[in-house]
């Protein structure tokens, strides 16, 4: 285990039930291929939920940032490399680079993510875990790109476009919903005819609290989608006794 570089890279490919109607990778299994990397990579090098899961802990994705030249078309193969390039107390940065097997880049993707106890659900001190052997696989000498996210900014004027119930599908192994689920649902906020004309260039989402199964969900836009906006807020909210609680914000740039 030792003995494994700081960059992990895993071979993936556009397959047809995967894609949409373009003939290219839903940007929902694009991301679903970058977490699968994050936990090939954390499990091979002993840092990951395989190990967390018996000392009652996991990751949680805290914000992911996507910026895409292209997006892989319909049976390309192509890889993703990740690695993490710094770790604090209660938060972890790692990357992503996407590319097809001859090298030519598609986009690449930063990622922040923080880990929890599983029976109190508050964050872990990560350097207290495991003796500290996440530092050992930092590698801060690979290049990315992408800036670092500044937060999302919302006004006052919101638009509720939909309200949606979580069920069965939207959770997952953590027993929340999914990270990816809140992207498909963000996504399908705009209509076929806008994806004719326009491809996502940049997408970055922060996600803040937990939602879970029977909740009710609503999306808010910064603006109104079908007016040729490239640049949209989008702000996800839950219903509770004390009223609407924020679950997370994210912005998405159009081409």
């Amino acid at each position: 285990m030792n003995n494994l570089p700081t960059i992990g890279k895993y071979h993936f490919m556009a397959e047809p039930f995967h894609c949409d109607f373009t003939k290219h990778l839903f940007i929902g299994h694009l991301g679903n291929n970058l977490l699968n990397a994050a936990d090939f990579h954390s499990n091979e090098r002993g840092y990951g939920v395989n190990y967390l899961n018996t000392i009652n802990k996991t990751w949680v994705l805290s914000r992911l940032a996507i910026e895409l030249d292209e997006m892989p078309a319909i049976y390309e193969k192509f890889t993703v490399e990740t690695w993490v390039d710094s770790v604090m107390r209660y938060f972890t940065n790692r990357n992503f680079k996407i590319a097809d097997e001859d090298g030519r880049v598609y986009g690449y993707g930063k990622s922040i993510w923080a880990m929890i106890d599983t029976e109190t659900r508050q964050p872990v001190d990560i350097l207290k875990v495991d003796n500290q052997t996440i530092l050992k696989y930092i590698e801060t000498n690979y290049d990315n790109p992408i800036k670092k996210s500044s937060r999302v900014k919302l006004d006052n004027n919101l638009i509720l476009q939909k309200s949606i119930i979580a069920n069965y599908s939207d959770v997952d192994i953590n027993g929340h919903v999914n990270s990816i689920k809140y992207i498909e649902h963000i996504l399908d906020l705009f209509p076929l005819e806008w994806y004719k004309q326009h491809t996502i260039r940049k997408f970055d989402i922060a996600y803040i609290t937990e939602s879970h199964n029977d909740e009710t969900l609503k999306f808010y836009t910064d603006k109104k989608i079908e007016t040729g906006n490239e640049e949209v807020a989008i702000q996800i909210t839950k219903s509770s006794s004390e009223g609407e609680i924020e679950v997370c914000r994210c912005k998405i740039t159009f081409v």
